[in-house]
């Protein structure tokens, strides 16, 4: 009776083996060189400011078009693993269809390419740089 769930069992203790190796293994492994930027608070790719909670900044557009592009990206990872896996099933319609796909998406990444929606470079640094007094 017990035999059936030993595959079950070795899995598990696996995968508790390997998350203590991974979690423990960086910590004796790891460098520790800790410095002061290091250690400094860092929230969504900005330093974060002391302000008032009334008077927030808001994120550039920048943070805001990365994120789209992250959740067009993720849908087309989620819609194309299946579809590979179901292709032979589908025939050519299926092929047709995830072609019109792709082609859309291309379209879409040429697009905010064009766009500049991708480049950085014009991006406000100075909010970035940790200031002394911000350390001390």
């Amino acid at each position: 009776m017990l035999v059936q769930y030993l595959p079950m069992l070795m899995l598990l203790a696996l995968a508790v083996v390997m998350t203590l190796v991974l979690v423990y293994g960086t910590q004796i492994l790891g460098p520790r060189n800790r410095t002061v930027i290091k250690a400094y608070p860092y929230e969504s790719g900005l330093l974060p400011e002391r302000q008032n909670l009334i008077e927030r900044n808001r994120f550039p557009v920048q943070f805001y078009m990365v994120a789209m592009l992250f959740i067009i990206f993720d849908i087309e990872a989620v819609f194309t693993f299946p579809w590979a896996v179901v292709l032979r099933d589908l025939g050519w319609y299926g092929f047709g269809v995830m072609a019109v796909f792709l082609l859309l998406l291309i379209e879409s990444y040429y697009y905010i390419v064009k766009k500049g929606a991708l480049d950085w470079e014009g991006f406000d640094q100075t909010r970035l740089a940790i200031r002394k007094e911000d350390v001390n």
